[in-house]
């Protein structure tokens, strides 16, 4: 019992806030990034090597990142303000303003500090992009707080994951580069899209009795265990048949070293289905993030050995 009690962080410590962040969600932001800059840098050869900018790479890194844990710690203290994170019924891992680790305030506090960290690191990527990087980094501020407010409990969290896991950061990061998106893109950036949605489908999939009850309508709720175990397959297949993109782009390493994150994904998802139900199913939860990191890293090299 003394053991457990030395390792409850002191409030609003630093270990507290590093809990809060939630880093092992990092790589969800990261992955996309990485993907669009190896695209970029592997299409720069085209224009002569000498349009890329490491620099243009670092902030787009960066603000995805800031970005995140602006999303963890909006999802953290709305959560506890609602009254959704019961600790007597949570089966996912523990939270920070819920177990008292950070007070509330300090977490507006942070939400704000957060939030204007992630505009100022963003605002230079017009001198790369253009004006319109100001509407892109509008729209994933915004809808870093519609996600928790509103639109998870309306099962559009997997929508949103797609589109700001996947389309955004992908395509935009590829775009501050090369100021054109190519057919390979879109398709990479759907490919990362839905790898990455996987994490949110064993999420929901973990708490689906929860979220029934909550009348919180995600995807899992709306269609079912079965078909949600369907899913998580098929997102490992649909990646692998998106790929094929790379193929015609001559990227062939792109396509084969891939491979080794779908036989991550095949057996993450029988783990999965054997044991169905309850917190043990955190254990498929870090696979899962496990297996997102090896896909990015899998086509960013297969990209970047040309």
């Amino acid at each position: 019992m003394t053991f457990f009690m030395n390792n409850v962080p002191k409030q609003n410590s630093l270990r507290a806030w590093i809990l809060a962040s939630r880093p092992k969600t990092l790589s969800g932001a990261a992955v996309p990034v990485m993907i669009g800059v190896a695209l970029a840098y592997a299409d720069s050869f085209l224009y002569g090597g000498n349009v890329f900018s490491i620099t243009a790479a670092v902030l787009c890194m960066l603000f995805a990142l800031v970005m995140q844990i602006d999303a963890n710690f909006v999802n953290d203290f709305f959560d506890y303000v609602r009254g959704d994170d019961d600790p007597s019924t949570r089966l996912g891992p523990l939270r920070a303003c819920t177990q008292g680790w950070v007070s509330a305030d300090a977490m507006k506090h942070a939400i704000a500090l957060t939030t204007c960290a992630a505009c100022v690191i963003g605002l230079p990527l017009v001198f790369y992009g253009g004006l319109e990087m100001i509407l892109v980094g509008l729209a994933c501020v915004v809808f870093c707080f519609l996600y928790t407010t509103h639109l998870a409990h309306r099962g559009m969290g997997d929508i949103l994951v797609l589109v700001f896991f996947g389309i955004v950061p992908v395509c935009c990061t590829y775009y501050v580069q090369l100021h054109t998106i190519t057919f390979q893109v879109v398709a990479a950036s759907l490919a990362c899209g839905i790898v990455i949605d996987a994490l949110l489908i064993v999420n929901n999939y973990r708490d689906r009795e929860i979220d029934r009850n909550n009348g919180k309508l995600t995807l899992v709720v709306r269609i079912g265990e079965k078909r949600t175990e369907l899913l998580y397959i098929l997102i490992g297949v649909a990646s692998m048949l998106l790929g094929l993109v790379f193929l015609v782009s001559g990227h062939i390493l792109a396509f084969v070293l891939p491979l080794f994150y779908f036989v991550l994904h095949f057996f993450t998802w029988l783990k999965m289905r054997r044991i169905h139900e309850g917190r043990q199913l955190n254990e498929c939860l870090a696979e899962t993030a496990r297996n997102i990191l090896v896909y990015g890293i899998t086509v960013s090299v297969g990209l970047l050995l040309l």
